[in-house]
């Protein structure tokens, strides 16, 4: 089953030998995939509307792995319970829509919780801040280019660490350990202009701004 570049990055965070979940699957590559790989012992695929789930039943069906997967039809993470998976994958949504899943499923934050892979479609910085304050770890930041859009590939852990990030790390993350990350990061940083805008002269937010904008 061939994947996209920034699914195939969230294929390769998830935890081997646990059971994952495919939230939002669509379209039901990625849920095909990971079961096709013989690592997990079972994947779960869900979705909130009957016709994706269809589709996906279908991708599943061809890739011939139906005995390793799950389809289940409900919002978000309402479907899943607290220790039945290893990894949440949460792809193709907006940032706020992805911390609302989060929220709503306090069982995330438990203690040796599953880890969380997130590709959010926007408002990359504003997940990060979510993450950092609600005691999740970044274990890996990637930044990935894909059918001509960047995206950030986060798998985030549950450590009860609350964390204030300034704007330069919830804006690039930990992407710059990649050879991608001159790419991301200049498009991360044509937000900073809009932002300066409304931004008074002279407070610490301006000057953090326009250090960004130097590049310092």
């Amino acid at each position: 089953m061939a994947l996209d570049a920034r699914l195939a990055a969230a294929a390769e965070l998830c935890r081997p030998g646990l059971p994952v979940a495919d939230v939002g699957c669509d379209h039901g590559k990625l849920t095909a995939a990971l079961a096709c790989s013989g690592l997990y012992p079972r994947v779960i695929g869900t979705d909130l509307r009957p016709g994706p789930l269809a589709k996906a039943r279908r991708t599943v069906e061809q890739a011939q792995c139906q005995d390793r997967v799950q389809l289940r039809l409900g919002d978000g993470l309402s479907v899943l319970s607290a220790g039945e998976v290893g990894t949440v994958v949460i792809a193709g949504v907006s940032a706020q829509t992805a911390w609302q899943m989060l929220e709503a499923a306090p069982w995330v934050s438990d203690p040796g919780g599953p880890r969380l892979v997130l590709i959010p479609a926007t408002r990359h910085d504003e997940l990060r801040r979510w993450l950092a304050g609600h005691g999740f770890r970044l274990v890996c930041d990637r930044p990935v280019e894909a059918a001509g859009r960047w995206y950030a590939v986060m798998a985030a852990e549950y450590d009860g660490a609350c964390r204030q990030l300034t704007l330069a790390q919830a804006l690039y993350g930990d992407t710059g350990r990649w050879p991608e990350a001159a790419g991301y990061q200049a498009k991360q940083r044509e937000k900073l202009a809009k932002l300066r805008l409304g931004t008074p002269d002279g407070t610490p937010a301006a000057r953090e701004i326009d250090q960004l904008l130097k590049g310092e």
